[in-house]
């Protein structure tokens, strides 16, 4: 496995796969959204810093599947996390990108698998926040 380094992204969406996984990196995926805030989201867990919007997400997508993830064991979003558990990176799968484990706030921990979690009956209740 190759590992592109590109300074402030977290570590589960900077890894490209050998020829025999894929063919592309799973950046080529991200929307330019969710990589801008990737990008930031480093500085951002150093400091105390709020959202100044939510909306619901509509649709699944790789982002949502994530959010989903994070809400789910009792945080905002990935910069919450990295806020509260003082964590540099967040453990996630190679192959997709997804969450792979998360430290809940009275430190048990939630497993994740590579597949989509995240049923279309639950995308409405994904909350994205803006920063």
């Amino acid at each position: 496995m190759v590992i592109e380094e590109v300074p402030g992204i977290s570590r589960c969406f900077k890894e490209t796969h050998t020829l025999d996984e894929f063919s592309t990196s799973i950046q080529k995926y991200l929307t330019p959204n969710f990589r801008k805030k990737c990008e930031v989201s480093g500085v951002m867990a150093k400091a105390d810093i709020n959202p100044k919007s939510m909306y619901r997400a509509k649709k699944w997508s790789n982002d949502v599947e994530n959010l989903y993830r994070f809400q789910q064991a009792g945080y905002r979003d990935e910069i919450e996390y990295k806020q509260v558990k003082q964590v540099d990176m967040v453990e996630c799968w190679p192959e997709t990108g997804f969450v792979k484990k998360l430290q809940r706030r009275d430190n048990t921990f939630y497993y994740y698998d590579k597949q989509r979690e995240c049923e279309d009956k639950e995308v409405s209740k994904v909350k994205v926040y803006v920063y």
